[in-house]
């Protein structure tokens, strides 16, 4: 089999002529099927927010500040809603607990009517620092959908932006080898993706994030990966395989994308998902979410550092081994952004909370 027998990621009707080289090779056969989900032609943009509230010490207990955030979801008229939603959680380095819900909308139009018609945004806009007891954050992304891509192991998967798909590809040709995540992106058949390189002088000492509200500015070309697991669904063979041989070198790639900023990865969390009542992490489900400053430094890490290739490696003989029979759900999407399709904004948070890290 060779690769013209093979579906393409990018969808026909955002096809271009490239000008750009693809990473592709002419006679590549992907290791092992994977698909895309393609979304209605009359989608023209996609909405991911991430919205979420912050606690100086940690803590699982079912969260009033986040049934507010779920509240809001729900009130607003049913058009106006998010086509899909989920609760996660992570607690940071700082011994600090963040809960978030992840929404998705398929226009900014219909997340910004959302925002003023469920009372979100006056809200939002009336928090004041001084009078809260937690932090609050906020970060948005409205990328258009040339600049967004989806990557998943089984036809079945329907996670985050999928949700809003009306078809499935077949297997995909643009997976399996260094560079494929790029040549999936339709914006990359003709934009090199370049991105802000890290400033070489620091800039003044501002305020201190924990008793101010701040706003960050979106930065050109922008790359965020959310990436997720879920076991939930496997046999007690197979989970004990993944829970013993895949989980342990993910999580040491997620801390060092989160502890490791010089390599252009402002933000790493590597959340679970919770259950939306008890709050609890026992979904036996997780994703990482991380912003970098290009798409380059995200294959920078793939490709040469050595948790990535642990990971990567490491599925490889997890999927060789299993073959058909493996049911562990794997599944990713990105969007590589402009600076107005960015939406930062934190308040009363530490200093190493999203992108207040940039600063």
């Amino acid at each position: 089999m060779s690769t013209v027998n093979l579906d393409s990621a990018i969808p026909e009707h955002l096809r271009k002529d490239r000008t750009t080289p693809i990473k592709l090779s002419p006679n590549f056969v992907p290791p092992y099927a994977s698909y895309a989900s393609r979304f209605p032609e009359s989608v023209k943009e996609i909405v991911m927010a991430i919205i979420g509230v912050q606690y100086c010490t940690p803590t699982y207990s079912s969260d009033t500040a986040v049934s507010k955030i779920t509240k809001f979801l729900n009130t607003a008229p049913e058009s106006m809603r998010p086509t899909f939603w989920e609760p996660a959680a992570v607690t940071d380095p700082t011994g600090a607990y963040n809960a978030a819900v992840i929404a998705y909308w398929p226009s900014a139009g219909k997340y910004e009517q959302w925002g003023e018609k469920s009372g979100f945004k006056s809200w939002w806009d009336g928090l004041d620092v001084k009078s809260e007891p937690h932090g609050w954050f906020l970060e948005v992304f409205t990328p258009t959908v040339d600049r967004w891509e989806t990557v998943i192991s089984a036809q079945d998967i329907k996670e985050g932006s999928s949700h809003m798909r009306d078809g499935i590809s077949g297997d995909i040709k643009e997976h399996g080898y260094w560079g494929s995540m790029r040549d999936r992106l339709p914006i990359a058949q003709v934009d090199d993706l370049d991105g802000e390189k890290a400033e070489s002088e620091k800039s003044e000492k501002g305020p201190d994030p924990l008793n101010a509200r701040i706003r960050i500015p979106g930065k050109k070309n922008l790359a965020v990966i959310r990436s997720g697991q879920d076991w939930s669904g496997t046999s007690p063979e197979e989970r004990k395989l993944y829970l013993e041989t895949m989980h342990p070198v993910l999580i040491k790639g997620m801390e060092f994308l989160r502890d490791n900023p010089e390599i252009g990865c402002y933000s790493c969390r590597f959340m679970d998902v919770v259950d939306a009542e008890t709050g609890k992490p026992d979904k036996e489900r997780t994703f990482g979410l991380a912003y970098f400053n290009e798409l380059a430094s995200l294959e920078k890490w793939s490709k040469s550092h050595k948790t990535h290739l642990d990971i990567f490696g490491g599925f490889l003989k997890y999927a060789k081994k299993l073959g058909p029979d493996m049911t562990l759900k794997l599944w990713h999407e990105v969007l590589v952004l402009e600076p107005d399709q960015q939406y930062f904004e934190y308040i009363g948070c530490h200093g190493k909370t999203g992108m207040l890290g940039s600063l």
